[in-house]
């Protein structure tokens, strides 16, 4: 993968940044499932040209599963790809893209390489997969993260009397409170999915999605003592059934949304 950005040192100031993981492997699949039953068939032909028997789902957790591999790829150079950082005031349209790339850099270049007729077999099979991955990554609200804490992985938490922080209850908590399987969980979805909210969210521009996703995410953080909660190890937020009713909405909301761009985003790149 020559054309992709190499990296460089992490400075201090983008190790505070970097979020650890992404939606959950049921949010992946949930989202993956959802386009999977929304995509046209020349899109589904394309993508059975690519992965041969593998599906969607399949491919849409493999950039976090292969995180532990050794490969100096999957250690180093991909962290970085899974989110994007606005500090606050920050729109998608004026970011500014780190030297060693973020989701939104990573997103382009891999669909640069889907269109591109001499990438190879493996290297597109890499590319789909990321671009399966990243699309709901980029519609989880603490992937656009402020900065300060590490896309809410600092910001500790009590889930349920679990210690833990903000971004896994949204990347998992949340979803796994309702235990229901992604193939459940997108059922689910689909059936509440209208026509007019597939027309209404077929949008295939990253950055409408990450100003979504920032607007949600300085609304998401608890409040503490009725002000805002610092989150920390020694006073850890407690976050139970009243956040779980609060934002499980917005958070399948976001899922919904992933897999109808994600639909709509594989339609476009293959119709080029």
């Amino acid at each position: 993968m020559k054309h992709l950005p190499k990296i460089t040192i992490v400075s201090a100031l983008l190790a505070c940044a970097t979020p650890a993981a992404a939606w959950g492997p049921v949010g992946h699949r949930v989202g993956a499932d959802l386009a999977e039953r929304n995509i046209s068939g020349k899109t589904r032909a394309e993508i059975e040209r690519i992965l041969g028997n593998e599906t969607l789902s399949d491919a849409s957790t493999v950039p976090d599963e292969e995180k532990s591999n050794p490969d100096e790829f999957w250690r180093h150079t991909a962290n970085p790809w899974h989110y994007v950082t606005l500090p606050d005031g920050t729109d998608a349209e004026h970011i500014h893209h780190p030297t060693e790339g973020d989701a939104l850099t990573a997103l382009e270049q891999f669909t640069a390489t889907l269109r591109n007729p001499a990438a190879s077999q493996e290297d597109k099979a890499l590319a789909l997969r990321f671009i399966v991955h990243l699309v709901p990554d980029l519609h989880q609200p603490l992937h656009a993260g402020n900065g300060t804490d590490r896309g809410g992985n600092d910001f500790k938490v009590l889930w349920f009397d679990k210690p833990t922080n903000l971004h896994w209850v949204w990347d998992e908590g949340i979803i796994q409170q309702q235990q229901m399987s992604a193939w459940e969980y997108a059922a689910r979805l689909e059936r509440r999915l209208t026509p007019a909210m597939v027309i209404e969210n077929w949008d295939v521009n990253p950055a409408v999605w990450v100003n979504e996703s920032t607007a949600l995410r300085d609304q998401i953080y608890p409040a503490k003592g009725g002000e805002a909660g610092e989150g920390t190890l020694e006073s850890p937020v407690k976050l139970s059934w009243n956040y779980n009713w609060q934002w499980r909405p917005a958070m399948e909301e976001r899922l919904m949304q992933a897999g109808v761009r994600l639909a709509a985003y594989l339609d476009w790149v293959f119709a080029e």
